[in-house]
């Protein structure tokens, strides 16, 4: 949902904030105002391309900031998320255009491509006017609402898992078609393998073989420091230590009587002497492990060796060649497999592009169907809308079978016979048609209203709003019919300053908006009847 739009040095607008909550907003003005100023802001802000001509004169760019909330978005926030531009369910889009014609985008402070712009508010929001660039007039979006109206998400699933078999298969033989004569590459896999197979690769062994090798070689300065230990602990060149320790503590031990703490001091010094002994026996053990043995020392070094020339040579750890010599065995065993392989495919791919056209199959009677209640539901509200003799019709396309298509076996065009000019109206009669269906969470309505009046207007107004209550509506209107019916309103006034024509935009409190309600139903010269008026319509929309 669109929370703000921020508009600077835009076209005739200085300056302007605007907030935005659920349900139908309606945006009113004079005429050249710029009320549909607001929707080209947007349309900008989707990857629209712009002239220097938006730039306000005098300004040397115009910046243009939505900040969107994607809680009823999970499509948008996915495509964040995979695009890395994500911060939790914050969504800031911001456009710059400079007078010189260029142009930057930013995704939540991120430097973005006017592609990615696109992408990204294609999914936040859905401008519907009288333009060729409207959502509803691209045909992947005719068959996505198709789709969301019938409720295929089951069938389509199943369709896009059978054309992904199907696909992986056919890529799979081609791989194995394109191998031709594999004897050279199975003799290099056989010489690899055998080279790989003549060591210990065990990580366990590789651990014990390096940790052994280390020893080994440190051997000499670790019997010195063994030797050297003993000998002090021993006592070679003077007392032991234990005896050192022994007489602490006879000499303790007279004076223990007039010191009762020295039996604490008395206790330690025994444990001491426990544990010299035992560290002692330790070390005598370590010593008699060691040997300085220059063949078993020259064995291991030429083993590791071996093993650092084939890491090096296969470009992995000494941990990682037995998971090489594991992935080269079942190169060779898929090799020598691959003929059989071969034969099994044809089969296999047979049994998914079978099992692809039931499922696609299911997918179109789905689609049929759906296209009979959309056409039928939303011809009865183009009637409804004072499009008298128009007509919508959900065509289906079949497309050919030879290949794999995760979409089905058809594409979608709505088929409209109306006046010219009636484009804006016609989307509305299909989105309210296919109330809830469309998983953009933000609808822009521009013209809706154009060439209409009385009844027809309140009708508009009535279905703009049902369609407030499931998406977030902005709709720019100049029938207070419409504007009416809005949960918030906008106003756009222009004003004369030093020469120039400035735009300014406010929202309207409950006495503004009657005000404003009146003008749209009086003219310049507003009424006491057309303040009356204005109350009667506001009133009974707020009951």
């Amino acid at each position: 949902m669109l929370r703000r739009l921020t508009l600077r040095d835009f076209a005739v607008v200085p300056a302007s904030e605007l907030e935005f909550g659920p349900g139908m907003t309606v945006i009113s003005g004079e005429t050249g105002a710029g009320k549909s100023l607001l929707v080209d802001a947007l349309g900008f802000l989707s990857g629209l391309r712009a002239d220097a001509g938006v730039v306000r004169h005098g300004a040397g760019r115009a910046e243009l900031h939505a900040e969107f909330d994607t809680a009823d978005a999970p499509q948008a926030l996915a495509w964040l998320r995979e695009q890395e531009f994500d911060e939790g369910e914050a969504c800031t889009l911001r456009r710059t255009l400079r007078a010189d014609g260029g142009s930057r985008a930013w995704i939540n402070g991120r430097p973005a491509t006017l592609a990615q712009l696109s992408q990204l508010a294609g999914l936040l929001v859905e401008i519907h006017g009288q333009h060729e660039h409207q959502a509803l007039l691209e045909k992947s979006s005719q068959l996505a609402l198709l789709d969301a109206f019938g409720g295929h998400a089951a069938e389509l699933a199943a369709v896009r898992a059978a054309a992904a078999r199907w696909s992986a298969l056919e890529r799979e033989r081609e791989a194995l078609s394109r191998t031709g004569d594999v004897s050279e590459r199975l003799a290099w896999l056989d010489h690899q393998i055998g080279e790989l197979e003549r060591e210990d690769l065990r990580p366990e062994a590789i651990e014990s073989l390096v940790a052994g090798h280390r020893r080994l070689a440190n051997a000499a300065g670790l019997i010195a420091a063994c030797d050297g230990a003993l000998a002090a602990l021993a006592g070679d060149d003077g007392p032991s230590v234990l005896q050192g320790l022994e007489q602490l503590r006879g000499g303790l031990a007279r004076e223990r009587a007039h010191e009762p703490r020295l039996d604490e001091v008395d206790a330690l010094l025994d444990s001491a002497a426990i544990q010299i002994g035992e560290a002692g026996l330790l070390l005598q053990r370590i010593r008699d492990d060691l040997d300085l043995d220059p063949s078993r020392f020259e064995e291991l070094d030429a083993t590791l060796g071996r093993l650092h020339d084939l890491a090096r040579k296969h470009r992995v750890a000494l941990e990682e060649l037995e998971g090489r010599r594991e992935a080269f065995e079942a190169e060779r065993d898929a090799l020598l497999d691959a003929g059989s392989r071969l034969q099994r495919l044809d089969e296999e791919i047979a049994a998914a592009a079978k099992a692809w056209r039931d499922a696609a199959d299911a997918l179109g009677r789905a689609r049929a169907a759906a296209a009979e209640r959309l056409s039928a539901a939303t011809t009865a509200l183009i009637a409804e809308l004072g499009m008298g003799g128009g007509r919508f019709e959900v065509a289906l396309e079949p497309l050919g079978r030879d290949r794999p298509d995760p979409q089905g076996g058809e594409r979608v065009e709505f088929l409209v016979s109306a006046n010219a000019g009636q484009l804006s109206r016609i989307s509305l009669a299909i989105e309210v048609a296919a109330l809830g269906s469309d998983a953009v969470p933000t609808m822009v309505f521009d013209e809706v209203d154009s060439g209409i009046g009385g009844a027809v207007a309140e009708i508009v107004g009535q279905k703009l709003r049902a369609l407030g209550a499931s998406r977030q509506v902005l709709c720019v209107t100049h029938l207070p019919q419409v504007a009416a019916q809005g949960h918030a309103h906008y106003r756009v006034r222009k004003s004369e300053r030093d020469g120039a024509t400035h735009s300014t935009v406010e929202l309207l409190g409950p006495k503004q908006r009657q005000e404003e309600l009146a003008r749209m139903l009086g003219g310049v010269e507003v009424s006491r009847e057309a303040r009356a008026a204005a109350r009667r319509l506001l009133a009974a929309h707020e009951a």
